[in-house]
C-alpha cells in the first residue's frame, strides 16, 4: 500500500515531463516557430458601440444598466452651467469613466488613441502631460513607491469652469521613454485600466465557489508549483474580489474608490476631497 502511491506519483512526474519535452521540440522546430503569429487586436461585431446587458434581465434592470451607461459615458465638469453633471476634480486622471475604458466598448481597456493628452488642455486648463503619456501609447495612472499612493495626472487649475483654482500638479520629473514607460522617474509605478466587463458576474460568485474551484485538481496544481489563497475582508473575513490587489468587496466601492482617486469626485462612500487646499472649488 506504501508503495502504489509512490508509483503513481513518478508515473505523473514522468509522464509532464514527456509532455514538456514534447511541446519543447515542437516549438523549437522551424515550422512551429514560423506559425506563430500574433493576430493582433481580435475585431468584434460590438467593437467601437454600446455593450450589450446580459440576456434575461427584467425592465427595470435593463433601465439600471443604460442609466449606469450614460453616467459611465458622462463627460465630467468641475461646474456645469445648468448645475447637474458637476463634480470634477480637483485633482483627476480624467474626466469620464469611458474616457479610460473604451477598448474594444466602453467597459473594456485602453483604446488604441490615448485620449489624455487632449483631457490635460480641457475647458482651459494648462496641465503639462506627463512624460508617460504619449497619444500612441496605454493610459497609465501613477503609484509612487514612497508612499504607495495614486498621484493624479492633471489638477482643474485654469479651467474655465474652476475660477479661482490653483493648485500645482505632482512632478513625474524626471522622464524616460514616454512610449515603454522605462527609464525615467524611478518612484514611479504604472497600472493601467483593467477591462470592466463582466465584473458582475464575478460579484455574484459565491464565496464557496471560489474555494472549491482553488481547491480543486490540487494534485495537478501541486505538481506545476500553482498555489495562493483568495484575498480577505479584514471586517466579516469574506472574500474580496475588485481592484488591482483585489481589495474591494463589492463593485459599490470598487465605483466609489474609482470616482474618487480616478476623477476627484467625492461621494457617500469617499466624502473627502483629493485636495483640500482653500483655493480648490
Amino acid at each position: 500500500m506504501g508503495g502504489r502511491p509512490m508509483r503513481l506519483h513518478d508515473t505523473a512526474i514522468h509522464m509532464a515531463l514527456a509532455a514538456l519535452l514534447v511541446a519543447s521540440s515542437a516549438l523549437a522546430s522551424p515550422a512551429a516557430v514560423a506559425e506563430v503569429i500574433d493576430p493582433g487586436v481580435r475585431q468584434a461585431g460590438t467593437d467601437n458601440g454600446p455593450p450589450p446587458p446580459l440576456a434575461g434581465l427584467t425592465a427595470d434592470e435593463v433601465a439600471f444598466f443604460q442609466d449606469g451607461l450614460a453616467r459611465f459615458s458622462a463627460v465630467k465638469m468641475v461646474r456645469s452651467p445648468t448645475g447637474d453633471n458637476s463634480g470634477l476634480g480637483p485633482r483627476f486622471n480624467s474626466n469620464a469613466c469611458a474616457s479610460c475604458h473604451i477598448q474594444p466598448v466602453v467597459g473594456g481597456s485602453s483604446p488604441s488613441v490615448n485620449p489624455l493628452p487632449a483631457v490635460a488642455h480641457a475647458d482651459g486648463a494648462t496641465n503639462a502631460v506627463p512624460w508617460f503619456i504619449v497619444s500612441n501609447g496605454p493610459i497609465r495612472e501613477a503609484r509612487f513607491v514612497s508612499d504607495g499612493g495614486v498621484h493624479d495626472l492633471f489638477v482643474v487649475t485654469n479651467r474655465s469652469d474652476a475660477a479661482g483654482c490653483q493648485i500645482a500638479q505632482p512632478s513625474f520629473a524626471p522622464a524616460g521613454n514616454g512610449f515603454t514607460g522605462q527609464g525615467g522617474n524611478p518612484n514611479i509605478v504604472y497600472r493601467i485600466p483593467t477591462p470592466l466587463l463582466g465584473a458582475g458576474l464575478i460579484e455574484a460568485i459565491p464565496d464557496s465557489a471560489i474555494l472549491a474551484n482553488a481547491r480543486a485538481d490540487a494534485f495537478t496544481k501541486r505538481l506545476f508549483g500553482v498555489s495562493g489563497h483568495p484575498n480577505r475582508s479584514g471586517n466579516d473575513g469574506t472574500i474580496t474580489r475588485f481592484g488591482w490587489k483585489a481589495q474591494n468587496k463589492s463593485l459599490l466601492l470598487f465605483s466609489a474608490e474609482a470616482y474618487n482617486v480616478e476623477m476627484g469626485i467625492s461621494n457617500l462612500i469617499f466624502p473627502q476631497e483629493r485636495d483640500e487646499t482653500r483655493s480648490a472649488p
